[in-house]
């Protein structure tokens, strides 16, 4: 059997509030997973305690529970060893909201998300953004670009959804996570970063 390309790579997934994305991120933590990475599962309060529309959080949480490798992370207590002891690899954030965007390139640390990844840059080691904001090019747009520019960050290609329906949100192309996962290891940010719409038909 062939070994996957992130054998060993321990990888944590921190998840956040964009609820209506969940349905496109759990094929992407399958993927990761076919490729031999060990997996940390990181949850924001958000997606810990909030039931909604797309999903109810305890089926949610048996969901990615079944395809992790480790208990659950999901307090401030909880994340903060990350950093400490050195726990994982890289980090990806999927999806990233706008919210928690905001709150790391302003160095907010009040989550269990920001929490994960504050204390996982402290090693120097990457994060991967997998954007799903309504506002990315309205009040976040500074944000994102502060982050763009942030050494040890990356993200996962990125296009407006809905460019006439809703002008300013942005979506991570989330089939690209894997290989943005594989670049940013090697200290790149897979290129190109900001995609074209996709063209619906009529």
């Amino acid at each position: 059997m062939k070994e996957g390309a992130l054998k060993g790579v321990k990888i944590g997934i921190v998840f956040t509030g964009s609820h209506c994305s969940m349905q496109d991120v759990i094929p992407q933590v399958a993927a990761l997973k076919e490729e031999d990475a060990e997996l940390y599962a990181i949850f924001s309060e958000a997606v810990h305690e909030t039931n909604n529309r797309f999903y109810q959080a305890a089926d949610f949480k048996q969901t990615i529970e079944k395809m992790v490798d480790h208990p659950i992370i999901y307090t401030i207590p909880g994340a903060e060893p990350i950093g400490p002891q050195k726990l994982l690899d890289i980090i990806v954030v999927i999806p990233a909201t706008g919210n928690t965007i905001a709150k790391l390139a302003n160095g907010i640390t009040d989550t269990p998300a920001t929490m994960a990844i504050k204390a996982h840059l402290r090693n120097q080691r990457p994060v991967v953004i997998a954007m799903a904001t309504n506002d990315a090019l309205g009040m976040n747009a500074k944000n994102i670009g502060l982050l763009l520019n942030a050494r040890n960050i990356y993200f996962v290609p990125f296009r407006q959804d809905d460019p006439f329906g809703k002008t300013t949100s942005m979506v991570a192309d989330m089939s690209r996570t894997v290989d943005t996962v594989q670049v940013a290891l090697q200290g790149r940010q897979i290129q190109p970063v900001i995609l074209g719409p996709v063209h619906k038909e009529a």
